[in-house]
């Protein structure tokens, strides 16, 4: 069973694997620890991580990066027409409102979803971490913002179950790195609560959490994010920079031009890095356009100057997490900054002013997630035994659900069952009096954060018909899942039956057979005045639970009956009828949707496979045929004869030329034609020399043989009188045979 956990970045991507020894963070083939998070398609395949990341600037209008921005968010969402804005590659609204990513692909124009292109990036982490594990990867733990809404995550499953991963978590990045922190600590109080606030400055997004810790556990106390606050925007302030400045001293307009805007801002970038060390930096840019050769210099108060801006919003998020978790700056113990965004000296300098504490760095700040996502992977497999470790995990959101009563008022009811804070996983358990068929929506309420959807999803909870022919009781359990998912999962129809219990007629009523049995709870007033009853605001019957470890149902009751012991009671038993449940998720892919994009990754998957090792034949031929011509006036030249070197050199070259003209883009199966080709020629000088390297040795180990033999057969030591006289005298004979 795999245990691995992957961070996706805006940016670049970590894949984290767990050990017996500890957690490692996997190579890719470029034996880098970060993997960029772009998709270049091609004429004849695609181009995902590094070799994406090589291919996106000679190819901008293909190389899709930021999926991750990208990813279940309306097209007409602001933030997103704001990141439009900047992407080279062209995105449209699709038929459903959301958008849909167009490139050319395989020759033709092609248009692919957020959750398909993210697909494309899990696969390849799949393969780095399948090659390095020479294992399946199916089990995983995925790390995803704290923002993420109901409908992202399920793009998120969604896009795994793509790319052939089950996610066993999605785990938010902020609790991941809260898990990597404190697992490995030994002197966490067992009374008092250490509390420490991870602030989470990334590429695209700034997060922060104030965490609780005890020994064995810890609890997130509060979330706050700023979803477009991060590196990218002191990036894309450098770049605005520059591209007037060279515009008025150059005279050239990198706007009108999608790779010099790649080239500008990957240097604005490099720039970034540079001040974040030194007091000022330089820009030198080859040919950006027009080929113009442009220079720059910056200092760093210039720089913070220009991103005042993005620097004033650093706080926002600090003060409501602190003030979400109801603690004051004194009652920090500490501060851990994380992230490739919180290197800017002035985000520093904001998040030290404000907590009055140095920040420290005692993790890697870019792999933390990766790592917590591997732990949390490990601690719920059972390949692997972990430290007991528990984490208490609030769901950031409010959900409520509403319906439509079942009356005439045409109102909607409306009650909160997940409020925020909520632990995740959990259930809630509902009870309602209907009459027929009826819908439930589920949205998400007492929220700030325009960028978030009301309405997650609609349950239509029906066919169903009450026997008596009255209002019939249906209890509706709703689930909360370990991704953060809310759903619908059952609805049951309770009814009572009455049931004859036949009782001696000549003994007396034992006292037990008078009792009225009861729920563990007395029944709620509000549950017959009402159409509905609901736990979680104690609203609904307490008997079913306000939670998952609410009390069980009785499954009978009894009435209350007179003691006279010639009447026969009756007893009433709940008979319990499952009743349908249809699901729609608004901007969800659809099961059919769903089936059609993994064949779809399937199918591309293959193309790419059929390129590669397509590939990898025609670099064959070509190794051998330099190969080849550079041994056989070397090791080989003994081993040939001169009118056969001159018909060898002579089809080397004729297979070198065609290479570079006809054979430039041939088939598979082509290349492996012109190989067997050249290895008829080839093949028994290779052969020759190899029997002549080999034949020493061999002689040599014979003649060592031969010798040892014939010392056991004529020694007289004992530890040879095993052996009997006839074998020792075959081996002389032997031996004088072949010396004669």
């Amino acid at each position: 069973m795999s245990v691995v956990g992957f961070d996706l970045g805006n940016e670049s991507c970590i894949v984290g694997v767990a050990r017996q020894r500890g957690i490692d963070v996997v190579l890719n083939e470029e034996s880098k620890r970060e993997t960029p998070a772009i998709v270049c398609f091609g004429d004849k395949q695609r181009f995902i991580g590094t070799a994406g990341a090589a291919n996106s600037t000679m190819n901008p209008k293909n190389s899709i990066s930021q999926i991750k921005r990208l990813l279940g968010r309306k097209f007409a969402d602001p933030e997103l027409q704001n990141d439009i804005k900047a992407f080279p590659f062209r995105v449209s609204e699709g038929p459903d409102g959301f958008p849909l990513v167009h490139v050319r692909y395989l020759g033709e124009e092609r248009s692919f979803t957020p959750t398909q292109l993210l697909a494309m990036v899990l696969s390849n982490l799949k393969a780095i971490a399948e090659g390095n594990l020479n294992s399946a990867v199916i089990d995983c733990c995925i790390g995803i913002p704290v923002y993420f809404t109901d409908l992202q995550r399920r793009a998120v499953i969604d896009a795994a179950t793509i790319a052939g991963l089950r996610p066993l978590r999605l785990f938010h990045e902020t609790t991941a790195t809260a898990l990597a922190y404190g697992i490995y600590k030994t002197d966490l109080p067992e009374n008092d609560q250490l509390n420490v606030a991870f602030v989470d400055v990334g590429n695209a997004s700034m997060q922060v959490s104030i965490v609780g810790y005890k020994k064995g556990q810890l609890k997130m106390l509060s979330h706050a994010y700023d979803r477009s606050l991060g590196g990218r925007d002191f990036d894309e302030a450098l770049f605005k920079h520059f591209a007037a400045k060279f515009k008025e001293e150059y005279k050239i307009d990198v706007y009108q031009n999608a790779r010099a805007c790649i080239r500008l801002r990957v240097a604005c970038e490099k720039l970034k890095k540079m001040l974040s060390a030194n007091p000022e930096a330089p820009m030198n840019i080859e040919c950006l356009m027009d080929e113009k050769d442009v220079r720059g210099f910056i200092k760093r108060d210039e720089f913070e100057q220009i991103s005042a801006p993005v620097l004033e919003r650093v706080k926002g998020p600090l003060e409501k997490a602190l003030s979400e978790a109801g603690l004051t700056t004194e009652s920090l113990h500490f501060v851990e900054v994380v992230g490739s965004g919180s290197r800017v000296p002035a985000v520093m300098k904001i998040i030290t002013e404000f907590f009055g504490k140095e920040p420290r760095r005692t993790m890697n700040a870019s792999e933390c997630v990766a790592r917590g996502c591997a732990l949390q992977c490990a601690i719920l497999s059972p390949t692997f035994k972990v430290r007991e470790f528990q984490v208490n995990e609030g769901f950031p959101f409010s959900v409520a659900l509403s319906w439509k009563p079942d009356a005439q008022n045409n109102e909607s009811q409306q009650t909160v069952v997940f409020p925020k804070g909520n632990p995740m996983p959990s259930i809630k358990a509902l009870t309602f009096y209907r009459s027929s068929t009826f819908a439930v929506d589920v949205l998400n309420v007492d929220t700030d954060d325009l960028q978030i959807t009301h309405k997650i999803s609609t349950y239509t909870i029906g066919p169903f018909q009450s026997s008596k022919g009255e209002k019939a009781k249906l209890k509706v359990k709703v689930r909360l899942n370990i991704h953060g998912i809310v759903s619908l999962e059952s609805a049951t129809m309770l009814e009572e039956e009455e049931v004859e219990v036949p009782v001696s007629s000549t003994s007396e009523v034992p006292k037990d057979a008078t009792r009225m049995e009861t729920d563990d709870a007395p029944q709620d007033p509000a549950s017959s005045a009402g159409d509905h009853t609901q736990e979680p605001k104690g609203a609904a019957d307490p008997a079913e639970g306000a939670a998952e470890n609410g009390a069980q149902d009785s499954e009978e009751k009894t009435v209350p009956m007179d003691t006279d012991t010639k009447v026969e009671p009756s007893k009433k038993k709940v008979k319990k009828t499952n009743v349908p449940v249809a699901e729609m998720v608004y901007g969800a892919m659809g099961t059919v949707e769903l089936e059609k994009a993994v064949e779809k990754e399937y199918e591309m998957a293959l193309q790419d496979r059929v390129m590669e090792e397509t590939k990898d034949k025609k670099n064959s031929v070509e190794a051998y045929v330099y190969d080849m011509r550079n041994k056989i006036h070397e090791k080989y030249n003994d081993f040939v004869m001169l009118e056969d070197i001159e018909g060898l050199m002579a089809k080397l070259q004729e297979v070198e030329d065609w290479l570079y003209e006809d054979g430039e883009d041939e088939t598979k199966g082509v290349y492996v034609a012109k190989l067997e080709e050249l290895k008829k020629l080839g093949g028994p000088i290779e052969m020759r020399y190899k029997e002549w390297t080999e034949r020493g040795p061999a002689l040599e180990q014979l003649v060592y043989c031969i010798r040892s033999f014939r010392e056991a057969a004529l020694s007289a030591d004992q530890k040879f009188d095993h052996i009997d006289i006839s074998e020792k005298q075959k081996v002389c004979a032997n031996m004088k045979s072949m010396t004669g």
